[in-house]
């Protein structure tokens, strides 16, 4: 797996209450995998994780979402944690970036919490999708398919549903980052993000 992902960037879009674990091990393989990762928030400086039942340890924020461009990456790592993605879905910058994400065909890796960014992008219609099993009904109403499966990829997202999946979820990461963007048609009329 080394080298893999030689030449690639990645970005994690993040905030404070990630699950910790949700991002440092998938930053950990991609970096194994010779990927540069960039762990991108609303704020610069550090934001704080959530281990399992308590807040956990600080991550070094490298770009905020005023100066990342989705146009440098390669790919897109939306950790879940319940507060992180909650507070991301009503920022629109990150709405946004997930949204142009998508509409380039970018592959796109969501876990536990995560897929609720994809939901409010408006990007999981006729999409068949996992997540922590208390987005189900979230992911219908935004008109996917939500199944209970260890790792999914539909077209360039890819999801998974909990801690315990990670190393499937890491492993399918690598493998549709190093395929990349011409692996996933481009949609012919892009998703807005919602408002």
């Amino acid at each position: 797996m080394s080298g893999t992902l030689q030449g690639k960037k990645i970005a994690i879009v993040a905030t404070d209450g990630f699950e910790q674990v949700e991002l440092t091990e998938p930053k950990k393989a991609l970096e194994a995998a010779g990927a540069k990762v960039d762990v991108i928030s609303p704020k610069p400086g550090e934001i704080k994780g959530w281990k399992f039942t308590d807040w956990g340890d600080r991550i070094k924020v490298d770009k905020t979402l005023d100066d990342a461009k989705p146009a440098d990456y390669d790919g897109l790592v939306l950790p879940g944690g319940q507060i992180n993605p909650d507070k991301l879905r009503i920022e629109p910058k990150a709405v946004a970036f997930v949204a142009d994400f998508f509409n380039a065909g970018k592959p796109i890796g969501a876990i536990c919490h995560g897929p609720w960014l994809l939901v409010e992008a408006g990007v999981v219609k006729k999409k068949t999708l996992t997540s922590w099993p208390s987005l189900r009904t979230d992911i219908r109403n935004a008109g996917g398919h939500w199944v209970d499966e260890e790792v999914v990829t539909d077209g360039n997202l890819t999801t998974s549903r909990n801690p315990d999946d990670l190393p499937a979820f890491n492993k399918r990461l690598i493998q549709e980052f190093s395929q990349g963007k011409q692996a996933h048609a481009t949609l012919k009329e892009p998703v807005s993000a919602a408002s």
